[in-house]
């Protein structure tokens, strides 16, 4: 049986979102990612487990090192799956905008 983890369960966790952040532009060890965090590393090593389990990040070994990156197609996913939301939201901020100037002239 496949239990993959969910990407939005993931992504939830502050800490997870900060590692993603710090990888966005460049690949990182375990232990670089560790640095950035006040936390132990098995702790930094687990969040990046779930990242990996959820293709969020992909691992790249280089000799005895391995680096972690951004999987820009799994967070394209996301980006699709939020899309929708966003529109709607933006259309009634800019409603309310619309109402707001309205009163104001008004007023």
């Amino acid at each position: 049986m496949d239990l993959r983890r969910d990407v939005f369960q993931a992504i939830a966790d502050p800490t997870r979102r900060a590692i993603l952040l710090l990888v966005a532009t460049q690949s990182m060890t375990a232990g670089s990612i560790a640095s950035h965090f006040d936390t132990k590393r098995p702790t930094v090593s687990k969040h990046l487990q779930i990242l990996t389990e959820c293709e969020l990040l992909a691992k790249e070994p280089s000799g005895r090192e391995i680096y972690y990156h951004l999987n820009p197609n799994k967070m394209k996913e996301i980006a699709n799956f939020i899309a929708p939301f966003q529109k709607l939201w933006d259309d009634r901020f800019n409603k309310l905008e619309s109402v707001m100037k309205n009163y104001k002239a008004k007023g």
